[in-house]
């Protein structure tokens, strides 16, 4: 695979570890009262985990234009703008739009007929949880309905979903991987992927998304984040645009509890999640697709002049 000659001449490393410094820096921080709380349980916590998902996006802006990196063209270099070609950019982010529920249905698949989980198409165990989610003496809807109600819902999920992915993909998709791109395309893709794993750490390490307190649940998100983290990167270095990859994590979150809809008993996360490991079966088949038909070598500049 030959990638196009890059913007930056070489990656500009003071500015990448102030970027990465910053945007773990202040997650870190913003989940400081869950650790010194009661973790997830914190009340607090469904407002600071949106508010975590925007550090990434006051690390560009930091490393943007206080340290002015790269000084020229910041909207085109970040992928904000201008959608050209509009064509493409506009087709790249109605397929961000609805594949990715798609991949992570195909997930659960995989994870079914590897066993990971059992499916129950009666829909008791998500009955069970609806249940316990109610008062006493309370009844819930038809299952039925509920069901058609979360799968109905994930398209409008992903677009409102959308407004808080900005915040990251700013960061991880918008300023990162361009950042990063004279490592050439697959170490940038990579190592962006794994950085947006790590930087997930103090959540995850309260038990977010897997349950896992250890390092074995960071090590499944660095996975998970690098699997994804190379779709969402090649839809940013295919549209020339981060508008596709952001609305592809937006998607990615309105789909994430699936397989609670369908599971008969809670999943291991780990295995059968959107981040697990059935859904990293799907997206490197997906990834070698793409690579076969050569479509991670039709690269757009980022940026019509060279930054200083």
């Amino acid at each position: 695979m030959t990638a196009p000659t890059p913007e930056l001449p070489r990656v500009p490393w003071p500015s990448v570890l102030a970027f990465v410094a910053i945007a773990c820096g202040l997650a870190w921080l913003v989940a400081l009262p869950l650790w010194l709380g009661d973790g997830l349980a914190e009340p607090v916590a469904g407002l600071l985990l949106p508010v975590m998902m925007f550090t990434p996006a006051v690390a560009t802006l930091a490393v943007v234009f206080a340290l002015r990196a790269p000084t020229r063209e910041r909207a085109r270099f970040l992928g904000l703008w201008p959608l050209r070609p509009a064509r493409r950019v506009v087709w790249l982010m109605v397929a961000a739009w609805l594949v990715p529920p798609v991949l992570v249905a195909l997930g659960v698949l995989v994870a079914a007929a590897l066993g990971f989980v059992q499916l129950d198409l009666a829909f008791a165990g998500f009955a069970a949880q609806i249940e316990a989610l109610l008062p006493p003496g309370a009844s819930a809807p038809p299952i039925e309905f509920l069901v058609f109600a979360q799968f109905a819902m994930i398209p409008a999920g992903a677009l409102v979903n959308s407004v808080l992915a900005f915040g990251e993909e700013l960061g991880w998709r918008g300023w990162l991987l361009p950042a990063l791109r004279p490592l050439g395309t697959w170490p940038a893709l990579v190592l962006s992927g794994a950085i947006w794993g790590l930087w997930h750490s103090p959540v995850i390490l309260l038990g977010y998304n897997f349950g896992r307190t250890d390092i074995t649940g960071l090590l499944f998100m660095v996975g998970g984040c690098v699997a994804w983290g190379v779709l969402f990167g090649w839809l940013r270095l295919r549209s020339g645009s981060v508008w596709p990859a952001v609305i592809a994590h937006g998607a990615l979150n309105a789909a994430a509890g699936m397989v609670l809809v369908v599971a008969a008993t809670p999943p291991d996360m780990a295995l059968a999640g959107p981040l697990g490991v059935a859904t990293w079966i799907v997206l490197v088949v997906v990834v070698l697709v793409l690579l076969v038909t050569g479509q991670f070598r039709r690269q757009p500049e980022l940026a019509r002049r060279q930054p200083s």
